[in-house]
């Protein structure tokens, strides 16, 4: 609307002055200022017929400007607000095709008169394409900021769901530790207590062996819970806590275990090498669990750990002579919690594991963890 309104005034200051005025000078020129007031709805609609009336004005000057400020206008918007490519290009092709003298916006045949009317309607559709140019690449840099915050965002959410993904693992390693930890230590106090009324009259000195095997498995039961509550507490003072137990503390859970009624021995075959640190810890909890549950359910008077070091594996080997027959051993020999967790971390260290009655009696767990093979110091 307003620069419909602007457009007028030049378009009428010849009215003030015109020795004549015809109706038709009138329509032709309200038909150059009036549709522009719609020129941004339909920009190629509008162009054409500013274009018609601008050619009635040039045939019918009663009065009239020679420069169309219509026209002009309309050029620009159809430049920079037209739908499509054949519509802008067509119509500026059409123009300078026709713009020899005596043609739509030429009057006389004066050529630098000529040229300055050719070229104002080139620099307005010029700069209506530079205005469209400008806009297209502002629209697109405002599309590739969105895009690149959307894909931040989703890297953040990523992020987020990988960090829940990673504390949910270590809350179940935690668990599987805690786990460990309690069947271990509860399992040999719990056999321990009930043996000890038995032997107090019989055998004081073994009544005394079974209250302090039941001390002991209190005592590391503790010192291990305290390490994990250490690293759920998030500690900072890495002197409060003790490493995790490695291979490497293996005897002293098979004397542990040996205070028991169940006699275990330890064999190790081949040279021993560097295993990663996962690797180091899962290879005690299995055989830590596998005792555990020879204690608890296998009713064995003897079992052995056999650790068998090859090229690029190490392979665990626990087995007792208690009961073998999966349909009368409970618990974890028919797939329990003890068998789930061994096959859990023998996974995780890239390994496999196998667990499955002997013939003839007893119980054998089985695991491989694989390894660089670097030879330990």
């Amino acid at each position: 609307m307003l620069i419909a309104a602007a457009v007028a005034v030049p378009v009428f200051v010849p009215f003030a002055t015109a020795p004549e005025v015809t109706p038709f000078g009138v329509l032709f020129n309200l038909g150059t200022v009036v549709p522009l007031v719609w020129r941004r709805r339909a920009p190629f609609a509008i162009a054409l017929v500013v274009a018609a009336f601008a050619m009635g004005v040039s045939l019918h000057h009663r009065p009239g400007q020679m420069l169309q400020y219509g026209a002009l206008v309309a050029i620009y918007t159809l430049a920079d607000l037209g739908r499509h490519r054949w519509q802008r290009w067509g119509f500026i092709g059409v123009l300078v095709a026709t713009t020899p003298p005596g043609a739509l916006l030429v009057k006389h045949n004066d050529a630098g008169e000529f040229m300055f009317t050719l070229l104002l309607p080139m620099t307005a559709f010029l700069l209506g394409t530079l205005a469209r140019t400008a806009r297209e690449r502002s629209n697109a840099l405002v599309e590739r900021s969105a895009q690149l915050e959307r894909e931040r965002e989703a890297l953040a959410r990523e992020r987020q769901a990988e960090a829940a993904r990673a504390a949910a693992e270590e809350r179940a390693r935690i668990a599987r530790d805690m786990h460990d930890v309690l069947a271990h230590a509860v399992s040999i106090m719990v056999v321990q207590a009930e043996a000890g009324p038995v032997v107090v009259r019989t055998d004081p000195d073994r009544a005394e062996r079974s209250f302090d095997a039941i001390a002991d498995a209190g005592r590391d039961a503790m010192a291990q819970l305290r390490r994990m509550l250490g690293v759920l507490k998030e500690e900072q003072d890495h002197g409060v806590r003790a490493p995790q137990p490695t291979i490497g503390a293996l005897p002293g859970l098979v004397e542990h275990v040996n205070r028991t009624r169940i006699q275990v021995r330890l064999t190790v075959e081949g040279g021993s090498r560097e295993l990663p640190s996962d690797a180091d810890l899962a290879a005690y909890r299995i055989v830590q669990e596998a005792l555990t549950n020879t204690v608890k359910h296998a009713d064995a008077q003897a079992a052995e750990v056999r650790l068998r070091w090859t090229e690029h594996e190490l392979e665990i080997t626990v087995t007792d002579d208690g009961r073998g027959h999966a349909e009368t051993d409970p618990g974890w020999r028919r797939g329990g919690d003890g068998l789930i967790g061994i096959r859990e971390r023998v996974a995780a260290c890239g390994g496999t594991a196998e667990a499955g009655p002997l013939p003839g009696g007893g119980f054998r767990v089985l695991a491989r963890l694989p390894y660089g093979g670097t030879v330990a110091a």
